[in-house]
């Protein structure tokens, strides 16, 4: 009876085993799997120079092969975690012996599970298992090692783990390790450094090298213990890396090269709406766009400029908060409004106030010192200062300037006209303060700026620069309130008869009226639409002085037209994208060339056909490049004269200063620039396109016009030139023997040609004053010399 006793239990003991083997196997994942796994890896985004300026990712990962990685980084990471990998069969067992004996203990005190796995075992756990600590996973992961072990090599069970690790500092695997910590690549790595990466496995936040510096550097110091006793540093080598200070930089960073936080955001727009998602965060694209640094930070530095002499313009606003000095209260303001990006402001406090002398307290130091004199008086003229008020300085010369982040806000982009590359693109004041992008998503009226499609349209039909328009009083039905519209001028002057040219160069609001009214406001629309100003603008006369809506973007890249020889070029920021295996996806320039690839043979070589979409003349184009080049030499854009020859644009204020903008250009290079605030209220009397915005695009242009010198616009080959008014202008062929004076004029009244004279002999006849018997002279256009003042009057 006993030997069945015996037996059954013997029996029972195997059922129950077999019973947990088939749980325990049931769900087990399959180890050759891993034969094609690849972790997520993030996106990195780089500069048309190879610049890195970002990466999109759910898990901070670069992959590297196990050949990418130096051997001290293997090294470091056997000798703290798996000294014995390359001779294992996947579990370590008197590593697992010790770690199963101390794990008695830990389950009986209920504390938590140690390891003791090999790095084979870590690989099946990290990407096979769930992180849970128990006896059943731990068998789990013994089984699935030794199959690891009989489906991949060595190097490739390496290669994963090193790409798969958490590190900490958001980051997954070495190679990202390496560049969030240290701001390097894995072969610039020293010996100290990766001893510790290397000490990171077990617990990164145990190690945080800002939170917890001590641990982190003599937990980094017990891994080069441990290389020494494997043999892979000597003891001299030792004893320099231990007498080597940890540094890390302060926080992980996503790029080195942080200027271009619009730009790289609205790439990834432009990446997940044509690739997904899913694959652009986790598919380890390689993505270079076609930004240009050195143009998009002098587009930040510029634009961040304009905006703070913008806001000086219009005086102090006030403290951003209050402090009184009680314990504590330094780390508080610094916890506080921060100030920003790529500004050397500190926050502070006001510690006293007499007249223009005001003394204050640095937070981040403790330093003291005085607000520059002109800075108090500018502050105390509008909000006086007081003590305990938290302020932004600047250091400067031993004092501090009083600083304070504007409150309107603004855009530049810059597009090489040619191929519709967006070489800069800068959506705001601060991406930290505020993410919305101005460039790309305010919808605003552009004012003036709209005028030149108005005169390309008319000159696409019969008129010519030297074409007669009236500059006249006139008024329509349909104002507001069943009122008249009547626009004016800005200066309420009038000019009589004048060319084509004159009228954008002086931005006349009447004219633009008139010669939109008579070539038809339906044809400006529909060319507007082809250029790709906007889609949805209304065949409305007030649209023909900037009344519709548009971004920066798409006015910018319309502009491009005049200066290609009239084609509409698509702007895109993503050049290349190719797959993690170096295979191209995407390609920008899908144009197609026969013959690019024949060797040399002494013939001409190939053409590709221009980019984009021819929607006016080449004459035309020219024409308004002519015209707009007038604007800044003689026109509302005179203050951007400096630049020299060969730079073009155009102003553009709405209605009630609302919004200010200039599009301006070179031959090979055009600049949008928008200033207004975020509710669209006013910017102030006399805030115009010249004011704000040129200055802004002459910053710009300065460093821009050093990389890409201004050249001559192109000139049309059929064109035909002559002199009119002492400037070269191009006429269609046939145009040209068309004089002006020939030209019928059907709206130029008989009488006085001082349109002035006329308006006040009017206003005289109503309030029964007889006329004066000596005429004033006819008025004539500004001198060149004199910047005149932008039209933005009458729109409504």
């Amino acid at each position: 009876m006993a030997g069945v006793g015996l037996l059954g239990a013997i029996a029972l003991a195997g059922l129950v085993v077999a019973i947990y083997a088939a749980w325990l196997f049931h769900d087990l994942p399959d180890a050759s799997e891993l034969a094609d796994y690849r972790p997520a890896t993030a996106t990195r985004v780089y500069a048309g120079d190879g610049t890195l300026i970002g990466e999109f990712s759910d898990e901070r990962r670069i992959y590297v092969s196990y050949e990418q990685v130096p051997e001290p980084v293997v090294q470091a990471f056997l000798a703290a975690e798996d000294r014995n990998f390359f001779s294992h069969g996947g579990v370590d067992v008197s590593g697992l012996g010790r770690a199963m004996l101390k794990n008695v203990f830990n389950a009986a005190t209920g504390r938590r599970l140690e390891g003791g796995s090999t790095i084979t075992q870590q690989v099946a756990k990290n990407v096979l298992l769930t992180n849970e600590s128990s006896i059943n996973r731990k068998v789990k992961e013994a089984i699935l090692a030794n199959r690891l072990e009989a489906t991949l090599t060595k190097p490739q069970i390496l290669e994963l783990y090193l790409n798969e690790i958490f590190l900490g500092y958001r980051s997954y695997g070495v190679a990202a390790a390496a560049y969030n910590y240290f701001g390097k690549s894995l072969d610039q790595l020293t010996s100290d450094e990766a001893a510790f990466l290397a000490a990171l496995p077990k617990g990164p936040n145990n190690y945080h090298p800002k939170r917890h510096p001590g641990a982190a550097k003599g937990r980094r110091d017990w891994v080069l213990g441990e290389m020494r006793q494997s043999g892979f540093i000597t003891e001299a080598e030792l004893v320099a890396a231990r007498a080597r200070p940890l540094i890390t930089q302060d926080a992980p960073r996503r790029a080195q090269y942080a200027d271009a936080d619009f730009f790289v955001e609205e790439a990834r727009r432009q990446a997940i709406a044509r690739f997904g998602r899913e694959e652009v965060n986790r598919g380890g694209y390689y993505l270079r766009t076609t930004l240009d640094p050195d143009l998009q930070s002098a587009a930040r530095d510029a634009l961040m400029r304009g905006l703070e002499n913008y806001d000086r313009r219009h005086g102090w606003r006030g403290a951003w908060g209050t402090t009184d000095f009680a314990e504590g209260w330094r780390e508080k303001a610094m916890e506080g409004q921060r100030p920003p990006e790529r500004r050397a402001w500190r926050a502070a406090a006001v510690e006293s106030v007499s007249g223009n002398t005001v003394r204050v307290r640095s937070a981040s130091d403790g330093s003291s010192g005085t607000l520059l004199a002109e800075d108090a008086a500018w502050a105390n003229a509008n909000r006086p200062l007081k003590r305990g008020d938290l302020i932004f300085v600047e250091p400067r010369g031993g004092q501090f300037a009083l600083k304070q982040v504007p409150a309107v806000n603004g855009a530049l982009v810059a597009i090489e006209p040619q191929s519709g590359r967006v070489l800069a693109m800068v959506g705001g004041y601060s991406y930290a303060l505020s993410s919305f992008n101005r460039a790309t998503q305010a919808e605003r009226q552009p004012g003036s700026a709209f005028k030149p499609f108005v005169y390309a349209t008319a000159l696409e039909g019969d008129y010519t620069p030297a074409s007669i328009v009236l500059d006249a009083p006139i008024s329509f039905a349909g104002g507001p309130g069943g009122t008249r519209w009547s626009p004016e001028n800005y200066s309420r002057e009038y000019y009589g008869p004048q060319s084509l040219r004159r009228g954008l160069e002086l931005s006349r609001n009447v004219m633009t009226v008139r010669l939109a009214q008579a070539i038809g406001m339906q044809n400006v629309v529909d060319l507007s639409k082809k250029m790709g100003v906007s889609d949805n603008l209304q065949p409305n006369l007030s649209v023909s002085l900037g009344a519709g809506e548009t971004t920066p973007y798409r006015l910018t890249a319309a502009y491009a037209a005049f200066i290609n020889g009239g084609r509409r070029v698509n702007p895109y920021l993503i050049e290349v994208v190719q797959d993690r295996d170096g295979e191209t996806i995407f390609r920008a320039d899908d144009r197609r060339c026969r013959e690019c690839g024949r060797p040399f043979t002494g013939q001409e070589s190939p053409r590709l056909q221009p980019r984009g979409t021819q929607v006016i003349d080449p004459i035309t184009a020219y024409q308004m490049s002519s015209i707009l080049e007038g604007v800044v030499q003689r026109g509302t854009a005179a203050s951007a004269r400096g630049l020299g020859r060969w730079v073009g644009g155009k102003t553009g204020t709405t209605n009630e200063y609302r919004s200010a903008w200039f599009v301006g250009f070179s031959s090979d290079i055009v600049v949008g620039v928008f200033i207004g605030f975020d509710d669209n209220r006013p910017l102030g009397s006399g805030e115009t396109g010249a004011t704000g915005p040129v200055p802004v695009f002459n910053e710009f242009m300065q460093v821009a016009l050093r990389k890409r010198p201004a050249r001559p616009f192109v000139r049309p080959r059929n064109a035909i030139f002559r002199t009119v008014n002492g400037i070269e202008e191009a006429f269609r062929p046939g145009t040209e023997r068309r004089r002006e004076e020939e030209q019928p004029r059907r709206e130029v009244p008989t009488g006085p040609q001082n349109y002035n004279e006329l308006i006040r002999r009017e206003q005289d006849e109503a309030a029964g004053i007889p006329p004066s018997s000596t005429p004033t002279p006819p008025p004539t256009p500004p001198p060149a010399k004199k910047e005149p003042a932008e039209d933005l009057s009458g729109l409504y």
